[in-house]
């Protein structure tokens, strides 16, 4: 398993902006990697580079605390 494999990772359409952001929350403030195709690529890069880099700096990684919430199916 990678270091970067715990933590989070999800991509939401966002129609203000008519862009599809990536996210980690556990990781980064806000949205990232603006972009029509491919976001979830970008993203997966991103988390694997700041998780390289708090390691070679030495730095602890933090806590993969954020979850993935499902929505129950509700019966009709």
């Amino acid at each position: 398993m990678k270091a970067s494999d715990p933590y989070l990772r999800f991509v939401r359409w966002e129609e203000a902006n008519a862009l599809s952001v990536g996210y980690c929350p556990d990781l980064f403030v806000g949205g990232i990697c603006h972009a029509e195709s491919e976001a979830y690529r970008q993203l997966c890069e991103l988390v694997n580079e700041e998780v390289a880099d708090l390691l070679a700096a030495g730095r602890p990684l933090p806590l993969a605390a954020t979850q993935p919430v499902r929505q129950p199916e509700l019966a009709a």
